[in-house]
């Protein structure tokens, strides 16, 4: 799935000219040629679920982006151009994602997507927008098989569709990082696992459960629960009974809170663990048993000890957004920046005006993108995914998240 930091490689960042005044003004006339003194809107889409119990991060997706598209138009960073965004909600549902898809794909000034939230919306957006030539990059997805194809574990690795990138890395990099921070940091050598049954979860607690096994630990019971439930009782209980020192959870904060809370009152007092899906204020908010000692791991560092995010959380907190960039702000600007950059590309390759076949220039632009930004280096793989595999993990230390370890991957 999904999670943070900064901006971007501009004078005027490095000068400290960059400012969050209003946006420059909109023509409605959609993306053309923006010859002849006339400017051309390029629209960045955005989906996220913006309601329902995920939207504390999807309203930080959606803010970030906003961030990028208003600093590009107040720096002019790209000539002729004025961004605007277009967000939709999916509710963190597949069918809402595909029909978000297809809205945005009608529109012909929409040249790029931020989003989604979740791997398994995804799945149903890639080929809407690979059929259209529509870039597509995600702030949070960690599915492997979006952009390595469906026989990735095998050692098969294919790039389903070329419009597809992220810059958040894949759970192949998370959950082998969080087994090794639960079995060599923590010296936990009993792992429970459970799964939400979501493309998320399920890929994200067998690239755990391989790697814990690997390193020496023991998997010594596994089962499911179901999205939107709240009595996991009967898994607390074979927690319990198992003797293990650890849960790993691949699922969301919703029901990781509440899984965590129930083990915890069948007796068995040992860390919840799992991955950016549960790392979220919501996570300890919606607890009522102290979470005290449980683990998350997140992609990158954290923003607010990044030099590099510095800029965006003075901008975001100088817009006045009434929600926070939450896990997810940092990866969102960066995508929304590459889009920019890749629609800066597309214009200066064409005499300082917007091509007919835009669509295409973009997506073909993004493979070359490289710029320092808020995570840190942004640039993509043959893939689409980041380059970047900087983790952190996080554990509840009283009502917050402090982060206790980061770390660049090293197979």
């Amino acid at each position: 799935m999904r999670n943070r930091s900064l901006l971007v490689l501009t004078t005027a960042i490095a000068t400290g000219a960059l400012t969050l005044s209003a946006c420059g003004s909109r023509d409605d006339k959609g993306s053309g040629d923006n010859s002849g003194g006339s400017k051309a809107t390029v629209v960045i889409g955005v989906d996220a679920p913006l309601t329902g119990s995920l939207s504390a991060l999807g309203q930080g997706i959606k803010n970030s982006v906003d961030l990028a598209a208003r600093t590009a138009n107040d720096n002019k960073e790209v000539k002729g151009v004025t961004f605007k965004t277009e967000p939709l909600d999916d509710q963190a549902v597949p069918a809402s994602g595909q029909q978000n898809a297809t809205t945005l794909v009608a529109d012909k000034a929409v040249l790029g997507v931020v989003g989604p939230l979740n791997s398994g919306v995804s799945q149903s957006m890639q080929g809407v927008f690979a059929r259209a030539g529509l870039t597509q990059v995600s702030p949070a997805n960690t599915s492997p098989e979006l952009s390595q194809g469906p026989n990735w574990l095998k050692g098969q690795k294919t790039r389903p569709f070329k419009t597809y990138f992220r810059t958040a890395t894949t759970d192949i990099i998370q959950g082998r990082f969080a087994a090794q921070y639960a079995h060599n940091d923590a010296k936990k050598t009993k792992a429970f696992v459970v799964d939400d049954k979501q493309t998320y979860g399920v890929g994200l607690s067998s690239i755990f459960a391989e790697e814990f096994k690997r390193l020496g630990g023991q998997v010594v019971g596994t089962d499911h629960i179901t999205v939107k439930e709240t009595d996991f009782s009967s898994v607390a209980n074979k927690v319990k009974n198992s003797g293990a020192d650890i849960v790993y959870f691949g699922g969301q904060y919703p029901e990781g809170g509440l899984l965590s809370d129930q083990v915890k009152r069948a007796g068995a007092h040992i860390p919840t663990m799992g991955g950016d899906g549960i790392y979220d204020p919501a996570f300890i908010t919606a607890s009522s048993e102290s979470n005290d000692g449980d683990l998350g791991t997140s992609v990158g560092y954290p923003v607010d000890q990044l030099d590099s995010a510095k800029t965006f959380v003075k901008n975001y907190a100088a817009a006045g957004y009434k929600d926070p960039y939450a896990a997810y702000g940092g990866y969102s600007y960066d995508a929304a920046w590459a889009i920019v950059q890749a629609v800066k590309k597309a214009v200066e390759d064409n005499n300082g005006k917007l091509p007919a076949d835009a669509r295409d220039k973009v997506t073909a632009a993004m493979s070359k993108i490289s710029f320092d930004g808020v995570t840190g280096k942004v640039s993509f793989d043959e893939f689409g995914d980041t380059t970047n595999k900087q983790l952190t993990v996080y554990q509840v230390k009283g009502d917050a998240w402090k982060s206790v370890k980061s770390a660049t991957f090293q197979d």
